[in-house]
């Protein structure tokens, strides 16, 4: 599920402040390429046993990412449910805690990065 409204669609960094304060909020950059980084963070529902994984997409818009300076811009939030073995589900239902706790650490890394 895509995430609207929050704030950080188009917001830019460069990549040493945002791996930063993206680390501060238990965020991780999974996948990233010269180009494109995905930072990714992981929320466990412990009433029904299931992961969800809350995902930023970015994109370098000066540099390219092997450059502490390079500078992104934030394309893209999204959350879905992990499936085995290594998959995501982006059409189920989110639990109200969960999106409670993703629009916070959302705000929280809008915060860190204004």
């Amino acid at each position: 599920m895509i995430i609207d409204n929050t704030g950080l669609n188009g917001m830019t960094s460069d990549l040493a402040h945002l791996d930063e304060s993206a680390e501060k909020l238990g965020f991780v950059r999974w996948q990233w390429e010269y180009y494109r980084a995905t930072y990714d963070l992981k929320l466990e529902d412990r009433t029904n046993q299931a992961d969800y994984f809350l995902r930023i997409s970015t994109r370098a818009i000066e540099g390219k990412l092997e450059s502490p300076d390079a500078v992104l811009a934030i394309e893209s939030v999204y959350i879905g449910r992990a499936t085995f073995p290594h998959g995501m589900e982006y059409e189920s239902t989110i639990p109200q805690p969960i999106m409670n706790t993703a629009n916070q650490r959302l705000q929280d890394l809008k915060a860190l990065l204004a």
